[in-house]
């Protein structure tokens, strides 16, 4: 008997990790079934998300591969804004700016704090990368206060993204689900754990899903990236991790929900880091697939290593592409369990917002739920079998 390939629902902010966690996902078709993509704000605005995913699938000859638009702002706000700190790294279109998908959502100049905080939406709470608009460390994008992504009823995915149809109007959007949340709910019912909900950019999808439909809660394995216990976090004032503090309430919510969780953060994410060595091998393949990736490498290897020299000296974080890997192979990863929970407040008795830390009352309740926490991982191997697969990809 033929053993099917896992089936992996993807939720994305679709940046440079995330389409390098794409194309590997895609380049492992014998270990795993994409089943679709929900595309979400988070390194970007929604919309350039939903553009981004549909780019990075057509190139790789997949437009049968459904995208459906998710959140546009996380749980606690009602319009959200993109952050100047992930545009440094994922540049001002979300691809290292190699406009895959078009000119890009922003103006040239994205990624510099800017000091025009005005947003026109009146009584309307915005969210600027997870900062509440006027908070110290809310720096938006330049351009992007013009372009605030409101709440709205989300149907099908918007026709009018750039070069969503690219692929010569092949590319299908699902009629099945009203949307993206609607179609995590009915993904995992049908299939149970026999799916995986791969989430790789902030949690207000899957918590959304488990608040419409809080019975597939106990049916749902989830592996995410996010979240940092024994590190430093990587936001403005390095304590949360970017994913977390984008909706913290939502990630505490998921924490809690009795789902099967593995959180692949930066402890471990921080030691596998991507040599320029592999994307030379991907851009001497020739191929526009080998240059789109390469380029997206580039970028990011530049880009950290420009914010930490000591940490990043070795190449870029594969932060989304190893939960992808996780997600295929958990014996990449050790983990120690523990009843957790995010921060979802600052101040005396309440901690810092965005922090994932052990849940205290866990200590006292051990039927609490507990999530696998990732501390170790076999780096070299997972570098090897990435660095691997995706120079098969490319040709």
């Amino acid at each position: 008997m033929v053993q099917c390939p896992d089936r992996i629902i993807a939720s994305m902010d679709t940046g440079v990790d995330d389409a390098l966690a794409l194309a590997y996902l895609l380049g492992s078709a014998d270990e795993c079934e994409l089943g679709g993509v929900i595309a979400g704000y988070g390194n970007v605005d929604a919309n350039t998300a939903y553009a981004n995913t549909c780019a990075v699938l057509d190139l790789f000859g997949r437009a049968d591969i459904p995208v459906f638009l998710g959140s546009e702002h996380p749980s606690w706000a009602d319009a959200f804004i993109p952050d100047a700190g992930c545009a440094q790294f994922h540049g001002d279109d979300g691809l290292g700016n190699t406009r895959l998908a078009g000119s890009g959502a922003l103006a040239d100049g994205a990624g510099v704090p800017g000091d025009d905080m005005s947003v026109d939406v009146p009584d309307e709470v915005v969210s600027v990368g997870g900062y509440l608009a006027g908070d110290v460390h809310a720096h938006p994008v330049l351009g992007a206060c013009s372009r605030v992504n409101r709440s709205r009823s989300v149907g099908h995915p918007q026709s009018t993204m750039p070069t969503a149809l690219a692929s010569g109007g092949k590319r299908r959007c699902s009629v099945d689900a009203a949307d993206g949340i609607e179609y995590l709910i009915e993904q995992v019912r049908e299939f149970g754990r026999d799916v995986t909900v791969l989430a790789t950019g902030p949690l207000t999808d899957v918590d959304a899903a488990i608040t419409r439909a809080p019975d597939i809660a106990s049916k749902l394995r989830l592996v995410m990236m996010g979240g940092t216990l024994t590190q430093p976090g990587n936001c403005w004032d390095a304590v949360a991790e970017t994913n977390i503090i984008q909706d913290p309430e939502a990630a505490n919510r998921v924490f809690h929900s009795g789902a099967d969780i593995t959180m692949v953060g930066l402890d471990v994410t921080h030691q596998c880091l991507l040599p320029q060595s592999a994307a030379d091998r991907w851009r001497a393949t020739g191929t526009k697939r080998g240059r789109f990736l390469a380029d997206l490498a580039d970028f990011s290897i530049k880009a950290n290593l420009e914010a930490d020299p000591a940490l990043f000296s070795g190449g870029m974080p594969l932060h989304d592409p190893l939960a992808a890997a996780v997600a295929l192979d958990s014996s990449l990863v050790d983990c120690f369990d523990l009843a957790l929970r995010a921060e979802t407040n600052t101040g005396d008795f309440n901690g810092v917002r965005g922090r994932t830390t052990g849940d205290p009352v866990g200590l006292v309740n051990h039927s609490m739920p507990h999530v696998h926490v990732a501390l170790g991982v076999d780096s070299e191997r997972f570098l090897d079998e990435f660095a691997e697969r995706m120079a098969e990809v490319c040709r």
